[in-house]
């Protein structure tokens, strides 16, 4: 193994052992430095992307296909992601802010969008099932510009208007197409899997930590105002996200999946695409509505690292 390897993967390891207490350091970094990050917030896309290539690199197009082996896990993920949780933040939403309408809608709306991409990152790092996580992810993000208005027109008789087409070619280039090119590289450049998964590795540690600075620094304004209200709204969608954790995780283990697709399972139904739902919430609601969506980035990295160490199916 040549030196440079050798430290790529020390370097990857030790960005993976300290993810869990890095994450709050750069959401406090992102908060502190906003108005030197706030420059660089157009670069979260094309993080995405590479994060969404370098996650997406080691899997073979016909592994894809194992997907039909596990049916039940990927149609519940679904269930859980655009049914389940969506309905259980209304309820608590009607039940705790039942007079805030903004408030009420904004938390539907933070668990009505996509799981995160950054699921798979985390899928890996811990051992779950990557194909089944794939699969969800571009399943999920592709069919969200359809539910999204059609989750909130459920429960609030709401009909929004969204550049569908728009946020339909963000997630294109965003997820779909940096993973089709991983897959396609995978069959044509066997070769260049390897290099590029160990270069890759720590590349997508440190980019999810720039992304969490970044949108960080957009939530800063709300954090610095720090009242009651915002910390009752915190509390409560840390409450729902832990929720949808333990969600995902006990339907696995009621269905006697596997532990790999267990933690898969529980990793997608508990974190969302933050950035996609911050990115509606801003252009088509009063700022009062993006609150429980922004809120999310405080914490949901955190989570990832707690749950899927705490179940992880194999040793870092």
């Amino acid at each position: 193994m040549r030196k440079r390897d050798s430290i790529l993967i020390y370097i990857n390891k030790l960005l993976q052992k300290g993810l869990p207490f890095l994450t709050p350091v750069a959401v406090l970094m992102g908060v502190l430095a906003a108005a030197q990050l706030e420059g660089f917030v157009y670069l979260v896309p094309w993080i995405f992307a590479l994060m969404s290539f370098a996650n997406s690199i080691t899997i073979h197009p016909a592994d894809l296909k194992e997907v039909v082996h596990f049916p039940l896990p990927f149609t519940f993920v679904l269930l859980l992601l655009q049914v389940v949780m969506p309905a259980i933040a209304y309820g608590v939403g009607w039940l705790l802010f039942n007079d805030d309408y903004f408030t009420r809608t904004g938390l539907v709306l933070a668990f009505s969008i996509p799981t995160g991409i950054v699921s798979l990152m985390w899928i890996s790092v811990y051992g779950g099932n990557r194909t089944l996580a794939l699969c969800v992810i571009l399943v999920n993000t592709l069919v969200a510009p359809v539910f999204i208005p059609a989750t909130l027109a459920v429960f609030f008789g709401a009909v929004i208007d969204l550049d569908t087409l728009g946020i339909l070619l963000g997630v294109f280039w965003m997820v779909v197409a940096p993973s089709v090119l991983a897959l396609v590289m995978h069959v044509y450049k066997p070769n260049w899997v390897s290099p590029i998964h160990k270069i890759g590795a720590p590349f997508t540690k440190l980019g999810l930590l720039f992304v969490i600075c970044l949108n960080s620094s957009v939530a800063a304004p709300y954090f610095r105002a720090f009242d009651f209200g915002l910390f009752s709204i915190t509390a409560t969608v840390f409450i729902l996200a832990i929720i949808g954790y333990f969600t995902g995780l006990l339907v696995g283990k009621w269905a006697k999946f596997s532990r790999e697709d267990q933690l898969s399972m529980m990793l997608l139904t508990g974190m969302r695409n933050i950035g996609v739902g911050a990115a509606i919430a801003v252009v088509y609601f009063p700022p009062a509505v993006t609150l429980p969506v922004i809120v999310g980035t405080l914490f949901q990295q955190v989570l990832a690292a707690f749950f899927g160490k705490w179940r992880s199916v194999k040793k870092s």
